[in-house]
């Protein structure tokens, strides 16, 4: 079954090595929706559980206690209806301990769900686990869930009996460009990898969404299908998105809305104040778990302290989603394939792919031949005050603003332009002035003495001219395509 996952080399490294330990394990793996949770595990232990169940959502306790009912009678024979979690886990108890030696691998899917309200399901797993799993050396639990503020504040944060008690913990994340493509040959497409690109832009790295892709249809038309006609499976992803992974979805949404707005991210304060949200740990607690499901990064701008820290979106399908999908105006037949010629379509590429650049920095910093010299990437910018002096020069008043910035050890910077182009990028003379002026300003106000150095990412590379040939450094698309295990 392995053969038919795609990437995840590390954690199915992890989760073989935690299965076949000499100790049992407390495994959480956990994740945005549809990210491939459930699937990683069936396909890699299927055959191997001692135990496995699926939460139902928004079921009574009764109903998920008839639901743990039915799934151990598929593993045993004779087994007694449970009428609480504690007779349940009693019951589990029992049949574990009639097993033969070896791993017993339990696997709770959709653990969230079966936490009903007032049910006591949490405290008699941990009482599980805590007296009787955690003194033998077989008992190999895997527990998963979408609900990601759940997920981290209920189990892998637990301040209460599973404190400290989860042996280990798995965030699987989006796949990289070089993992989609993967997927899609895998799947039979013939897409090419400027069409990659274009998919990655707008969908991201999420399985699911691109499992829904139609390999008899261009991307264009399969976007059309998904987001755009009546019915289209990813029309309402975006608000089921939230509700999913977050208890009081609407302050997350809030977040998104307020962040982008600004592409170079918000401070803390003007999340605060744009979301109109209160000024407490929540609010950095929302922020943390947005983090790690990727919807938003956190980067402290060059030359600032932490307390200037940004938050920037970086999800494809948000900004996506926010872009064209979440207006009101009425569509009409091939909507998106009108889009696509459009100059708010010009101006999304070029943002998208700075966002995609963004999640492959692995890639970028591999291909600049960098590695190992390098600080955390971040941006930069410069607003000129209201009161400049009169004899100041020129390109100060005009201000700057860098997106990637790469601050590196051995003495240098290097200043990344992302520009998204489905042919060879030129560079003309305009723009060329306007890198030189960019430069110009980020030494005068950051007064670095390290040397700054240029570089190029784009998609088809740059067109050769006396420009171009300036460009010491470039990265291509198929640079971005590297994948680390």
């Amino acid at each position: 079954m392995e053969k038919r996952i795609i990437g995840r080399e590390d954690a199915i490294r992890r989760l073989k090595q935690y299965v076949e330990s000499d100790h049992s394990e407390f495994v959480v793996i956990y994740g945005r929706r549809r990210i491939g949770k459930t699937f990683l595990i069936k396909e890699l232990f299927e055959g191997q559980f001692a135990f496995r169940i699926t939460g139902k959502e928004n079921v009574k306790t009764a109903e998920q206690l008839n639901n743990f009912y039915f799934s151990l009678s598929d593993f045993a024979d004779d087994i007694e209806k449970p009428k609480t979690w504690a007779e349940a886990f009693r019951i589990l108890r029992h049949y574990l301990e009639k097993l033969p030696e070896g791993p017993k691998i339990l696997f709770f899917d959709e653990l969230p769900w079966l936490d009903t309200a007032r049910s006591s399901f949490l405290s008699n797993l941990e009482h599980f686990w805590n007296s009787w799993a955690d003194y033998r050396n077989d008992i190999k639990i895997i527990a998963c869930g979408s609900a990601t503020s759940w997920m981290l504040n209920k189990v892998i944060n637990n301040r209460g009996g599973l404190h400290n008690r989860v042996t280990h913990q798995i965030l699987l994340k989006p796949f990289c460009l070089g993992e989609v493509e993967e997927y899609f040959h895998a799947k039979g497409f013939a897409y090419s990898r400027q069409e990659i690109i274009e998919t990655y832009m707008a969908v991201g790295g999420v399985a699911y969404y691109l499992s829904l892709f139609d390999k008899e249809k261009s991307v264009a038309q399969n976007i059309e299908k998904l987001c755009f006609e009546q019915g289209g499976e990813l029309t309402h992803e975006f608000p089921r998105l939230f509700k999913s992974l977050f208890k009081k979805s609407k302050s997350y949404e809030q977040i998104i809305d307020a962040v982008q707005e600004k592409g170079m991210g918000l401070t803390r304060k003007e999340i605060m104040e744009n979301a109109k949200l209160d000024d407490n740990g929540n609010l950095s607690k929302m922020l943390r778990e947005m983090e790690e499901c990727d919807f938003i990064r956190s980067y402290t701008p060059f030359g600032k302290r932490k307390k200037d820290t940004l938050y920037q979106l970086i999800d494809p399908f948000s900004l996506f989603y926010l872009r064209f999908m979440g207006g009101e105006e009425i569509r009409t037949k091939d909507y998106w394939q009108k889009i696509v010629v459009s100059n708010n379509y010009k101006a999304w590429c070029g943002y998208a792919f700075e966002i995609l650049c963004l999640h492959h920095l692995d890639q970028i910093v591999e291909s600049l031949g960098i590695g190992g010299t390098i600080s955390k990437p971040c941006s930069w910018f410069y607003r000129p005050p209201k009161k400049l002096a009169s004899d100041a020069d020129e390109n100060l008043r005009q201000g700057a603003q860098i997106d990637l910035l790469i601050d590196r050890y051995d003495s240098t910077i290097t200043i990344c332009e992302m520009k998204y182009s489905d042919r060879e990028y030129t560079i003309d003379k305009e723009e060329d002035a306007l890198l030189q002026r960019r430069v110009e300003v980020f030494k005068t106000i950051s007064k670095t003495r390290k040397s700054v150095v240029p570089a190029y990412i784009t998609p088809q590379g740059l067109a050769n001219n006396m420009y171009s040939r300036r460009v010491l450094r470039q990265v291509v698309g198929d640079d971005l395509f590297k994948k680390f295990s």
